[in-house]
């Protein structure tokens, strides 16, 4: 399994929504949340698209909206 990375700040209620899925869908692999707040590489890049998960191998991204099916292609693909 890829190293997988969600970009999210705090009280962003799509990001929870989004680590609770990706939690119950991966049970006990790795998941790295990164708080893009300070980081101005990071919210330009990120801050009107979080939440945003990406992979470490590839550099794919997933962004938000996606359901248990996307992830799931997505963790595969």
């Amino acid at each position: 399994m890829a190293e997988l990375t969600l970009y999210s700040a705090p009280g962003c209620h799509l990001c929870e929504q989004a680590l609770a899925l990706i939690e119950a869908e991966l049970g006990v692999h790795e998941l790295r949340v990164v708080d893009i707040e300070g980081d101005l590489a990071l919210t330009y890049r990120y801050g009107v698209r979080i939440p945003v998960l990406r992979r470490a191998d590839s550099g794919a991204e997933l962004s938000w909206p996606f359901d248990r099916d996307a992830l799931r292609e997505w963790l595969v693909a």
